[in-house]
């Protein structure tokens, strides 16, 4: 499944970023010793790496390193501060990088530690969805919206048609309405849901992300009146969805003779 965020975590936890330079130790070549480049830890768990800043979300990653289940730690063997290595879970190369200072050493290990060794957590709502991501549309059980969609493919600029089920703060997508299951997902929970006029001002609805981390996505129903359907669907959904601490608030905030037991 695509997704907005992580379908086999819990979407209160995502996984732990962090950007930045480091000097890379390199071998390659006829040039040895150390590069500067542009660090950037992604949600899954990747950490992509980039000759400069102003090359990430434009070119190619110079490499990608998977880091669960990898071993990072301080590295004191080369009479050098701040120096840390990252060894992949394959165990075929060591990656060697130095930061600017103590500080900046200890930021870094401590998100890859997190993402070297993520903790997973069971979840009843993760387990429906999945169950429900392998149902025909129709037979998921009271939808909170349904009907036909356009979801707009920024690589190519064009609109893909689905139909969607909104459950939950789950949108799910099926190639028609006589799908035996669906073909994506995209969890919703913190997202925000915006009416905006592109370009060719069109309205669409746009589902704007918590974090830079995860992607904006654009959707266009049929006409007007069911992009309000919809928007109206989609905001009554995601709000279900509160952060433990707003949760925990919202129920300090209530009345006394609200919270009697």
């Amino acid at each position: 499944m695509v997704v907005g965020s992580d379908i086999s975590r819990c979407p209160s936890t995502p996984w732990p970023t962090c950007r930045g330079y480091l000097h890379k130790r390199t071998h390659s070549g006829f040039v040895k010793g150390w590069r500067k480049r542009w660090f950037v830890l992604k949600h899954d768990g990747c950490l992509h790496y980039y000759r400069h800043k102003k090359d990430e979300g434009k070119c190619s990653p110079l490499e990608v390193i998977k880091l669960e289940g990898a071993e990072v730690g301080i590295d004191s063997t080369l009479g050098k501060p701040f120096v840390f290595n990252c060894v992949p879970q394959s165990g075929n190369r060591t990656f060697c990088f130095c930061a600017t200072s103590n500080q900046e050493m200890k930021r870094w290990l401590e998100v890859m530690d997190k993402a070297a060794h993520p903790v997973r957590q069971n979840h009843v709502w993760e387990d429906v969805t999945l169950h429900n991501s392998s149902l025909p549309p129709l037979a998921i059980k009271n939808p909170e919206c349904l009907g036909l969609l356009h979801q707009l493919d920024r690589s190519t600029d064009t609109w893909v048609q689905h139909y969607c089920i909104l459950k939950d703060g789950c949108l799910y997508f099926y190639a028609g309405i006589r799908s035996t299951q669906a073909s994506g997902g995209l969890y919703l929970q913190g997202y925000r849901v915006n009416e905006q006029i592109l370009s060719f001002k069109q309205s669409v609805i746009e589902l704007k992300p918590p974090s830079e981390e995860f992607k904006t996505f654009y959707f266009c129903a049929e006409n007007k009146t069911e992009n309000q359907r919809w928007i109206t669907a989609l905001k009554a959904s995601i709000k279900k969805w509160l952060p433990l601490h707003q949760a925990i608030q919202d129920f300090m905030n209530r009345p006394l003779e609200e919270t009697r037991m």
